[in-house]
């Protein structure tokens, strides 16, 4: 999750597309350049039996000079090999 927190900061699309189950990745990930990232927080991490896994996170962004927001997600990942890939996430909203 870090690591793909960190592609969002550096604008890396090729390593989010490849971190990113094929199954439900786009074709190509638009940034907003305006948009810059604050911090992540990991609020939770789980690992399923039926081999795939979730993380909840916080993380803050600010879009030009606008008050800071946060994007508050439970991310579900699936394990093949040794790798883990990003399936989809589910945002919450308190």
């Amino acid at each position: 999750m870090r690591s793909r927190y960190s592609a969002f900061v550096q604008l890396n699309s090729r390593y989010l597309l490849e971190t990113w189950h094929p199954r439900t990745r786009p074709t190509s990930i638009e940034f907003n350049r305006n948009q810059k990232w604050l911090g992540l927080r990991i609020l939770d991490t789980r690992v399923l039996e039926d081999g795939t896994g979730q993380v909840e996170f916080v993380a803050r962004y600010r879009i030009g000079g606008t008050s800071a927001s946060k994007l508050h997600e439970r991310s579900r990942f699936v394990r093949d090999g040794e790798r883990w890939f990003y399936l989809d996430g589910e945002i919450i909203k308190r």
